[in-house]
């Protein structure tokens, strides 16, 4: 769709995945023609180095090439032995497969409120939600942004708590210097093709400074076995794919780059929406280093101004209309309207508007301009 303001025509999409691609695109070729060669399509080396390299990058001693963001944190929660009877700490406003992994290996999620400004893991609700049956915390690092870890891995590391990163969507951010992926106990990563660092499909990873961890991620990971046909525990196949792999090992080399553009990206956001309407830009907390998975607003108008936008040519997304806690998945949980009063203002006012590397300034103008445009229409 294409739109018109101030006599331009603009179309903005939200997420150019196609102009992402073609700026690496013979090295990926490359990389994929490769693996073709050897023909070795599962497990086969590129696996290995991508998993090296990504460790290295997230400036931690282990990672583990995985099927899904999903299942790396159903693995990281079955290597460390938390199921039936556990209880599990985590935000209320996350993508449902946070609460789901939790689920998955019988364990009870435990929702808890955001900080209204950046969006992540309370601490001090954290703090309040601890039982004798709590096995961990899964700070979730929402939209490029880590939750504030330090009050976190404290508590948790003053009452025997596992620490578990959720870092889906913050490849390369940053929490007071170090990376996300090395805070806590164990995180864990999707590669979805819309995430920053990004393959040609599903894939995931574990990240983890503890060897014991990572081998039995390793071993469960692949039907419970360290050694073929032989399988010390019921494990299951979830084996980060070599094509996935090689392109992953790819596009790692340009991560810093797309991400030093989202941060560019979003700071022209913010400049021009300062003082537009009722506009509440993502906030960046002091000693964090965001990449801006997604760029984020509040306004109490979102479904006036997204019709709007639309219309314009603008194409934007809601990061997450309806909160885990009010799932039709999780109704037997007994969780209903107003249990999480800030989670459900969020989902009431988020408004992600279009940001990835490649954007072009002039985009970002008409985008904001089309905003202001809104709001002197009343």
């Amino acid at each position: 769709m294409s739109g018109r303001f101030g006599g331009m025509l603009m179309n903005v999409p939200f997420l150019d995945l196609k102009m992402q691609t073609a700026a690496c695109a013979d090295e990926i070729r490359a990389a994929m023609d490769q693996v073709v060669s050897d023909c070795n399509f599962v497990l086969g080396r590129q696996v290995d180095d991508f998993e090296r390299a990504f460790a290295s990058y997230c400036e931690c001693e282990h990672s583990i090439g995985v099927a899904t963001g999903l299942d790396a944190l159903k693995l990281i929660f079955r290597a460390m032995d938390i199921g039936p009877g556990d209880e599990v700490i985590t935000t209320s406003h996350t993508f449902i497969a946070t609460a789901l992994a939790i689920s998955a290996v019988g364990a009870t999620p435990v929702l808890v409120e955001v900080d209204s400004d950046t969006y992540t893991l309370d601490p001090v609700a954290f703090e309040a939600a601890v039982t004798k049956r709590t096995k961990a915390v899964v700070p979730v690092h929402l939209y490029g942004q880590t939750a504030d870890m330090k009050p976190i891995l404290d508590f948790a590391r003053k009452h025997g708590l596992k620490v578990i990163e959720d870092a889906c969507q913050a490849h390369g951010a940053r929490y007071n210097g170090r990376r996300a992926g090395s805070l806590g106990d164990a995180a864990a990563f999707s590669f979805y093709p819309g995430k920053n660092l990004g393959a040609f499909g599903d894939g995931g990873a574990v990240t983890t400074n503890d060897a014991a961890l990572a081998e039995r991620i390793r071993t469960l990971r692949n039907y419970g076995s360290a050694e073929k046909y032989y399988h010390d525990e019921l494990g299951e196949n979830s084996r980060l794919d070599t094509l996935q792999a090689a392109v992953l090992g790819v596009k790692l080399k340009h991560l810093d780059e797309g991400n030093a553009a989202r941060r560019v990206a979003a700071a022209q956001y913010t400049e021009r929406l300062a003082g537009v309407g009722d506009i509440k830009p993502p906030a960046v907390r002091e000693g964090s280093e965001h990449v801006f998975h997604l760029y984020v607003i509040q306004t109490a108008r979102r479904a006036e101004l997204q019709k709007y936008l639309s219309a314009q040519g603008v194409d934007c997304l809601i990061h997450y209309p309806v909160p885990v806690h009010l799932q039709k998945a999780y109704v037997s949980n007994g969780w209903g309207h107003g249990d999480f009063p800030k989670t459900e203002q969020l989902a009431d006012r988020i408004l992600s508007l279009p940001i990835f590397p490649g954007i072009k300034e002039e985009q970002i103008e008409y985008v904001c301009g089309v905003i202001r445009s809104f709001y002197v229409k009343g």
